[in-house]
């Protein structure tokens, strides 16, 4: 396996764990990038301590003193930058994020694509970060809202994204006048110092290098100093339920904010009525794309009794041509799960499922490429039938399974979509108008994202992203989700020669 790209990127065999405007020396425990597709070292690097967790926000607040007087479009023209600079590197990006997740090569330059076009939309955002004008009850008083920098945010990522998620927060952040602090999966740490390497070789030219800063480390050391930190106004964390609960209960307690992106039941409904060969796609995307490890993965087929077993038998069709292998191979579709822990994970749930009367259609086991990726963590995609009573169904598991189940009509499938704790993503494929529209009404779909005859995965930063109950509520990306970034200031202006009171009150005498 070539790796060229990695010098070109900045990696070495040896890398600092910590970024303050420079990089630091850490002298935590060593840790190792594992390529999931054969269990191979990538590179290595030392985590950062607590003293390096001090430098890096010292840095980042002393920077963001002088990044916020900035006007906006100026904040601007450095993420336009930035998201030039990822453009000339998104090749050897994306082989990165491949190499260091698992994600096919296209998935992997997809995501680095996600990078540049949030950067894009930062950019216009920055001569748009508007505020209101109220009308006074008062005269001669005139009334406005507005948004102000928050100041230093920490950001938490998880594996699976390693890179657009720190950008849909980065680039809206810097519009808007803030710092960032990123805490990154310890899973793909190489593509964390890879991307904090191109944003920030564009600040360091003015003394702005320490607006990305970098803290790689674990949950004990970094992680609960991020949340517990009063000088972190936002924690934006993306990850597990269980880890969103702590992160929630720890920033609330200091009276912060926390903007969460957590687990995802993503389900898909297929009606009588649909073009089941753009459904088949759909599903097949959604359900095997990154080997099920995204949030917004496909693990539900909802499908009307008239088309289930024909869409079943298509589906199962599709899964036994599903090239399994190298991510950075052309021709693969899917490539591996992180870690023998998530492969261990999927074997479980498998195991549950029959145990629940699930019956297995295809898949259902480990896989193994040959050669040197024997080592990896390969496993079949998986497709069981199932039924809604199943308890495993309403549970997220991190791999490519997807339970098949039958419904009746809209009714009923809107009912067992929504009959889960979690509330991402959503979508129907039907060519009725009235069908659709219901989905995506107020009765309909529960969750974040609700599409139609358009799969579960793959949203665009044009729109908010994220979800609803134990997903946890945040909104990152697109659409306004600027305005998590920043504070609202309702500021009133008395230009009169009187100080008439709200309301009407009168207090004392002229």
């Amino acid at each position: 396996m070539n790796l060229d790209f990695l010098k070109e990127l900045g990696i070495e065999a040896k890398n600092p764990g910590a970024f303050d405007g420079s990089w630091l020396q850490t002298t935590g425990e060593e840790c190792h990038s594992i390529a999931p597709a054969n269990g191979k070292t990538i590179a290595s690097l030392r985590y950062g301590s607590r003293a390096d967790y001090e430098r890096v926000v010292a840095a980042a607040q002393e920077a963001f003193s002088r990044w916020r007087a900035l006007p906006a479009p100026q904040r601007g023209e450095y993420v336009r930058r930035i998201g030039l600079a990822m453009r000339e590197k998104k090749d050897a990006l994306g082989k990165l994020v491949s190499l260091e997740s698992g994600k096919i090569l296209q998935e992997g330059l997809g995501e680095v694509q996600e990078c540049i076009d949030i950067a894009d939309f930062a950019v216009g955002l920055s001569r748009q970060l508007y505020g209101l004008d109220i009308k006074s009850e008062r005269p001669m008083h005139s009334m406005r809202e507005i948004w102000h920098p928050l100041g230093t945010i920490g950001v938490i990522t998880a594996f699976n994204f390693p890179a657009a998620v720190w950008a849909w927060n980065a680039m809206l952040s810097l519009v808007c006048g803030n710092a960032q602090i990123w805490k990154p999966s310890e899973k793909t740490p190489l593509t964390a110092i890879a991307m904090t390497k191109v944003a920030a070789d564009v600040l360091a030219e003015d003394g702005f290098a320490p607006l990305v800063g970098l803290i790689i480390g674990d949950v004990s050391e970094v992680g609960n100093a991020m949340v517990e930190d009063k000088r972190l106004p936002l924690i934006s964390a993306t990850g597990s339920v269980r880890m969103g609960r702590i992160v929630a209960e720890k920033v609330g307690k200091r009276l912060g904010r926390s903007l969460l992106e957590l687990g995802g039941n993503s389900a898909i409904t297929v009606l009588d009525d649909a073009d089941l060969d753009m459904a088949v796609r759909a599903i097949v995307f959604g359900a095997v794309g990154t080997a099920g490890q995204r949030c917004t993965s496909t693990r539900r087929v909802l499908a009307q009794r008239g088309i289930i077993d024909e869409l079943q038998n298509r589906l199962v069709s599709a899964y036994k041509s599903v090239v399994i292998g190298d991510p950075l191979a052309e021709g693969t579709l899917m490539g591996p799960l992180i870690d023998q822990d998530a492969v261990q994970g999927m074997m479980q749930a498998l195991a549950t499922a029959k145990e629940e009367g699930g019956e297995i259609l295809c898949g259902g086991g480990k896989h193994d490429p040959g050669g040197e990726l024997s080592a990896g963590n390969f496993v079949q995609p998986t497709i069981i039938r199932a039924h809604p009573e199943m308890k495993l169904v309403k549970e997220e598991t991190f791999a490519p399974i997807l339970y098949i189940m039958p419904i009746d009509d809209i009714e009923q499938a809107i009912q067992v979509q929504n009959d889960v704790p979690q509330g991402l993503s959503s979508a129907v494929f039907t060519m009725n108008i009235r069908h659709g529209e219901r989905f995506v009404s107020a009765v309909g779909s529960d969750c974040g994202i609700a599409n139609v005859n358009i799969g579960t995965s793959g949203a665009e930063i044009g729109g908010a992203f994220g979800g609803e109950k134990d997903t946890g509520g945040g909104r990152e990306s697109g659409s306004d989700s600027w305005k998590a970034y920043m504070r609202r200031q309702t500021s009133t202006v008395n230009w009169g020669s009187e100080l008439p009171l709200a309301q009407g009150i009168q207090f004392g005498s002229d």
